[in-house]
């Protein structure tokens, strides 16, 4: 199979200690357009009612939607579903990507040099963000991923399943706030702790590689049906090979990424691409619940009733 279609559904709820007043959201929701990756209809369905300020991208190209609410409400509910078309990717070979120090000699700032539009854009992927951290030990550790000369890809692919190999998911280990130095000292984390301990390493090396949110279809156990809302956000990395572009890995599975993720956005951490991010007026303490669900095309009748228009 080459193309894969899916139905996603992403529901957010915030429920509020205290009236809200007035509240300013920008949603990260609407799947990119790539050549592999087609958004064939998108919708958001806000409760309660918002204006909508403006659809338009930001300072990656991912799409976003500013809202404003006005209305004074103790809860704030988001729902967001997309029909995705994704077709399967053609990776280049590992061995026919350029040398990884040659990658990072590239990419290097040199007086008077003028960088390629291509890798000057990368370069911006390259630094330490919020979230991700440029430190000797975590170059030391991913050293052995990365012997002098050896193809950037493989490298990489090393790398990935280093982290794989080497780390537990867990789900009760971390939280949406745990320094990436605390992911790698302990061992343990989710798929946003070792996309951003990925791109730690790789930009602790002088590579540029940026965060990607988004989708993954999971498969329910066998003899048990698929269930609406049972399935969660992902994260994955994509390092900048020169001559090749972006290439994804996914360390939380050891693979590059092809039919069964689905891509929201990208940028330089979490920060930049978080689904749903505001300015209250009011509120207090809240509590959230996110529903997500992702079902192949042909799941959609059995899961949510009569078929919606695509």
């Amino acid at each position: 199979m080459t193309t894969a279609s899916y139905f996603v559904v992403h529901e957010t709820r915030y429920e509020y200690e205290h009236p809200v007043g007035v509240s300013r959201q920008i949603v990260h929701l609407a799947p990119r357009a790539m050549p592999w990756q087609r958004c064939l209809r998108h919708s958001l369905d806000v409760t309660p009612n918002a204006q909508t300020l403006a659809i338009a991208e930001d300072a990656f190209g991912n799409p976003l939607t500013s809202l404003l609410i006005e209305e004074s409400h103790d809860a704030l509910s988001v729902r967001a579903e997309s029909w995705v078309d994704v077709t399967a990717r053609a990776y280049p070979d590992d061995a026919s990507s350029p040398a990884w120090d040659d990658v990072r000699a590239r990419l290097a700032y040199q007086a008077g040099r003028r960088l390629a539009p291509a890798d000057l854009d990368a370069t911006r992927f390259s630094f330490e963000s919020t979230r991700v951290r440029n430190k000797r030990e975590l170059a030391a550790w991913a050293s052995a991923c990365f012997p002098p000369g050896a193809p950037l890809l493989s490298c990489v692919r090393a790398l990935m399943h280093r982290i794989h190999d080497d780390f537990a998911f867990d789900p009760a280990a971390t939280t949406v706030s745990t320094p990436v130095m605390e992911v790698f000292e302990r061992r343990r984390g989710v798929c946003q702790d070792f996309a951003h301990l990925m791109l730690s390493c790789l930009r602790s090396l002088g590579l540029a590689a940026r965060y990607v949110s988004g989708y993954l279809l999971t498969k329910p156990p066998p003899g048990r049906a698929r269930l609406v809302g049972a399935d969660a956000s992902h994260a994955w990395v994509s390092v900048y090979c020169p001559d090749h572009g972006w290439v994804d890995a996914d360390p939380t599975n050891a693979t590059f990424p092809s039919l069964e993720h689905v891509t929201l956005a990208w940028g330089r951490d979490y920060d930049d691409v978080i689904p749903l991010r505001g300015v209250l007026l009011g509120g207090g303490a809240h509590e959230l619940s996110i529903e997500v669900t992702v079902a192949p095309a042909g799941d959609y009748d059995a899961l949510f009733g009569a078929r919606a228009a695509r």
